[in-house]
């Protein structure tokens, strides 16, 4: 299921990351690698601050949505 299902404070497991070889190589150059721990803190309209690898990284929607969980 996309990250933005998920749960505030839930700690989830990344599965895989979708998109566009751009997009992919972004997401994994900012610690979203298939396997991490990640950990929302916070929505707003769709927009999340996620924890992933002790980092604090804000998404939005579309970026979010492309990351499986």
């Amino acid at each position: 299921m996309p990250l933005t299902f998920a749960a505030t404070g839930e700690v989830n497991t990344i599965k895989a990351v979708r998109g566009r070889n751009e997009t992919v190589r972004f997401l994994e150059s900012m610690g979203f690698v298939e396997g991490a721990a990640i950990t929302v803190v916070s929505k707003l309209a769709g927009n999340l601050i996620v924890n992933v690898k002790d980092a604090r990284v804000a998404l939005n929607k579309d970026l979010a949505s492309k990351i499986m969980i």
